[in-house]
Formats: structure tokens, sequence, C-alpha cells
């Protein structure tokens, strides 16, 4: 990953310096496992324990080699002596290899659920914030009814509690060790190997592998964490659509020195939501070759070694990257409420009609000629750029079912908001009438 979308936590985690480290934690795990099964005595493995490697030796191995694991091993025993005969004993490449990258993915996961509740803790205190904060609610992208500013924020918490279990659910299927050897069957070690290997790691077992993990695991991990990146475009839309000159609702906070525009001094942008969308299609993409990763061949192909050296690391990074950026954009969001009433007296009070509408029902007037006139009086009101309201009141056919005080009581902007107390129980779990 590039610099750019990278947080340093990620980096040093994700570096070759710490695959390597899990590459060695796992080897010594299996030498544990030995030791317990007494293939050798504590002597030898307490000697194997002091094994280390040095990352230009990999390198310059591989080159002879042409194989990484091969190249490490060789490195790690540089630096033993008798007891390197056990190293490796028993393990096929991908038994280090999908193992360390499990190690890596659980620590790398525990960042993603701290991210992830960072981002909640956002959501959720803006939306309490803005619980009460009257602003237009559109369709279509056309002006609809009155809603809250808030329950748009209780919304996107509430899909990031699902997000966040069907995340907690994928991580648990990748941060899992696999040692069974070249075709799954244990033939060079036994069962017990990776279950003492793995209880030391901390991680879980594969009931059935082949030399590999099945990649349907990791597939439905990239797919999480691409809709967990969706559903920050899908905030990041919304922020953008607030954010035009025309509507102005909100607009992302800009410092004192920074700049929109080469060309054009007075450009205020909404560039963070906009890194959104635009990373939120890369996550896409790497869902298609994490599904395309499943098909092997036999018991074991390296198709997929190549896409996941790329998609994974990058994967996470980003995702890393997007939540936390994105929660301080949303936690310093600029929101003008004036604009927000403004925008809703915007179409001459036209977005009461509904409340018209059923309050002639109510009084007796069958449904289909209630709606043709209000329809009718709500467009001329548009097309006149005159006040629905003052319509309404002029109006004779209207006046025969409704009185002042029953027309305005349509105009009132409360009752769109008198049931948030209801959604938040159900979003939040508390009581906020009060």
């Amino acid at each position: 990953m590039i610099a750019r979308y990278q947080r340093e936590i990620m980096k040093e985690l994700w570096s070759e310096t710490n695959k390597f480290d899990a590459y060695l934690k796992v080897e010594l795990a299996c030498s544990y496992a030995w030791l317990k099964q007494g293939l050798f005595d504590e002597s030898t493995y307490e000697a194997l324990e002091k094994a280390s490697f040095n990352l230009d030796d990999i390198y310059r191995i591989e080159q002879e080699t042409k194989h990484d694991v091969i190249a490490f091993t060789k490195a790690v025993s540089l630096t033993l002596g008798e007891e390197k005969k056990w190293l490796h004993y028993g393990l096929t490449s991908t038994d280090v290899v999908d193992t360390a990258q499990s190690l890596i993915l659980k620590k790398v996961n525990r960042i993603l659920i701290e991210d992830m509740q960072k981002m909640m803790a956002v959501l959720k205190e803006k939306a309490l914030l803005y619980k009460d904060l009257p602003i237009m609610g559109r369709t279509h992208g056309i002006h609809a009814e009155v809603t809250s500013f808030g329950l748009k924020y209780a919304l996107w918490y509430e899909d990031f509690k699902r997000l966040f279990n069907l995340f907690i659910e994928a991580a648990k299927n990748v941060e899992v060790a696999k040692v069974s050897g070249a075709v799954g069957n244990y033939s060079a070690n036994g069962p017990m190997i990776e279950t003492i290997a793995a209880k030391k790691l901390g991680l879980e077992t594969s009931n059935i592998s082949t030399q590999t993990l099945q990649r349907d695991r990791h597939a439905n991990y990239i797919s999480v964490i691409a809709l967990i990146g969706a559903e920050l475009e899908k905030i990041a839309v919304e922020i953008r659509h607030l954010s035009r000159t025309e509507v102005k609702e909100v607009s992302e906070y800009f410092s004192i020195d920074q700049k929109g525009s080469s060309a054009m001094p007075h450009k205020k942008n909404p560039i963070s939501s906009e890194n959104i969308s635009g990373l939120s299609r890369v996550l896409k993409g790497y869902m298609v070759t994490a599904y395309d990763n499943i098909a092997l061949w036999h018991e074991r192909d390296i198709s997929h070694s190549s896409a996941e050296r790329i998609i994974i690391a990058d994967a996470t990074t980003l995702l890393d990257y997007m939540l936390n950026r994105y929660a301080h954009t949303l936690d310093q969001l600029v929101v003008h409420e004036s604009q927000m009433m403004r925008n809703i007296d915007l179409t001459q009070g036209v977005v009461f009609a509904q409340s018209v509408l059923h309050q002639l029902i109510d009084q007796g007037l069958v449904r289909e000629a209630a709606y043709n006139i209000v329809q009718s009086l709500a467009h001329k009101a548009l097309n006149e750029r005159t006040s629905f309201k003052e319509l309404l009141l002029g109006d004779k056919d209207i006046n025969e079912y409704l009185d002042k005080d029953q027309i305005e009581a349509c105009f009132d902007i409360k009752k769109h908001l008198k049931y948030i107390p209801d959604i938040y129980q159900k979003v939040f779990g508390v009581d906020i009438s009060l």
C-alpha cells in the first residue's frame, strides 16, 4: 500500500520484518509441540528458541533458491547449531505461511475492531446531538418531508452494528492455524502438532484443510471489509450531496491554510468524502479477486498467493485508513442549521402536503378527491412560487373541511420528530425521550 493511505501501525504489521517474525513464531510453536510429543529434549528446544534471522540473508538466499520460505529457514539456520535439524520438521511451506498470516490478521483485526468502535462512537454522539434538528428529507433527490438530521447518524450507527457483528465472525474464520502438511492429511506430523502449536499461538484450528486453508474464509473476510467500505461510501455520498453549493447544509472542516483548488481560490471541496468514495471502489475490486482465489487445483496451487500478498494487506490497511480518516471528518463536520431551515422553506411549504391530505381525509373527504385538491394547490405553489399555506387558507373547497387552526397544525415541524425517541430506543437501547 502506498504511504499516502497507510497508518504506521498497519505499515509495521504488514512489513517484511513482521511477516518473518510471524514465520519464526509459527516455527517455534511447532517445535514446542514436537517437544511436548517427545521428539527432542528441553535443552534442544531452548536452543531453538534462540533462533533469529537477518532480512538481508533471506533476500540473498531467495535469489538462489527462488523460494521465500526455504530462504527463510536457511537464514534462520545460520543462527543455530546442531539443533537446526529440527527446524521446520514435519512442516510444509504453507503450514508456516497460512498460520503466520492468521497470526498477523489476529492483530490486524483487533485494530480494525477498535477503528469500528471509534466510528460508532462518533455516529452515536452525533445522532444524540442532532436528534431534534429538523432537516429536509429527500427521496429521488427531491424534497419529500421533514426529518431529523440525527436520524441519519442513527441509521448509520445501526448499519455499523450489523457490520461489526459480520466482521467479528469473518475475523474468527481467518484467525486459524493450519499445520496439516503437504496435502492436509498430517502424514509428516500428526494432528496433535497442529493442536498444540495453535494453542500456543492463540489461534483456532481448521477441522480439515488441504495444503492451504480454505479460501472461502478469506473471500468472506474481504467481502465484509468491502461491505464496511461501501457503508463508508454511503455516508460519504450523503455528506457530498449535503455539501453542494445549492444545498450547503453541511461542509467538511476547512483549515486556515488549506487550499481547495490550484485555479479557483474560493473553492472548499468535500475532499475527504470523495476520497472515501474512491477507496471504497478499490475494496470492491479486491473482493472479486478474493472470490477467484477460492478455486485452487486439487490440494494446492499458488495462483492465490501472489494476489493475496496484495489484497489482504492492502484491504485491511485501506479500511483502517478509511475508518480513521472518516471518523475524524464526521467528528469535525460543520453543520449549517440555519441553512437547513431555509431549505425546508425553499418550496413554499408543499413538503407538508401529506399532513393536509390526511387532515382532509380525517374530516370526511374521499381520499382521491382530497389528493387531487392538495396536489393541484401544491403544484400551483411551486409553479407560481407562492405560499402553499396561503393557497390552502384561500381555497373554498379546503375551507369546507378545515379551519385556520387545522391548516396551521399541518405545518408544525415538531410532529415530524414525534417518534424519534421510539426509533432511538430501538437503535441505542436507551430511553432518550427526556
